[in-house]
């Protein structure tokens, strides 16, 4: 693991950071919805069955609404585009939920929780592979698309937001994508005062 990445891992150890990446990145009304106060930073090592051992970059998890619902959120840190990104999304969910029924972590209904699966781009060039499972299965007969996994995660590519539509924005994580991505050391210094 590269300093960027250990340093991306503190930055997103902090609650603050995490809270600022959903308000200001994620799509929906919904996240206005989540108990920010609830955000707890999970374990995001796992053993698997045959004792290999796999580790998601950082995983959190929050209240939703009154429900005590638990929305677990994975973040993966990229510089290079990764072509099958989804099936890396798709086993770290997976041991995700082997995690937790193990762990007897689930409700009363012993339903699974939902996963928001975030992965941050910070590449130069910008992310053109799939973000869904299902677009790297080949096709397949009619009646057999069911059976298929289809995992999805929403790409942040940090390059390709526009500098100057993150400049209003009061977000530490808009913050830390115009310093990623900066023009000038007059724009460092600018969004350093801002922080």
């Amino acid at each position: 693991m590269d300093d960027h990445d250990t340093s991306y891992r503190l930055l997103f150890s902090h609650p603050e950071m995490v809270r600022d990446l959903l308000l200001g990145f994620v799509p929906g009304e919904w996240v206005r919805e989540l108990d920010f106060d609830s955000l707890e930073k999970m374990n995001g090592s796992y053993v698997t069955d045959d004792l290999r051992s796999r580790h998601a970059d950082t995983i959190w998890r929050v209240r939703w609404g009154s429900d005590w619902l638990y929305i677990y959120l994975l973040l993966e840190f990229q510089s290079t585009v990764d072509r099958y990104m989804p099936v890396r999304i798709l086993s770290y969910t997976s041991l995700l939920y082997q995690d937790l029924i193990k762990q007897k972590a689930l409700g009363e209904e012993g339903r699974l929780p939902p996963v928001l699966p975030i992965v941050l781009y910070n590449g130069e060039a910008r992310w053109r592979a799939p973000t869904r499972l299902a677009d790297l299965v080949q096709g397949c007969p009619a009646g057999l698309e069911g059976f298929q996994p289809d995992q999805a995660f929403l790409l942040l590519d940090e390059g390709a937001f526009d500098p100057d539509a993150l400049s209003p924005l009061h977000n530490l994580v808009a913050a830390l994508f115009r310093l990623e991505h900066r023009r000038s050391l007059d724009e460092v210094t600018e969004v350093l005062a801002l922080l």
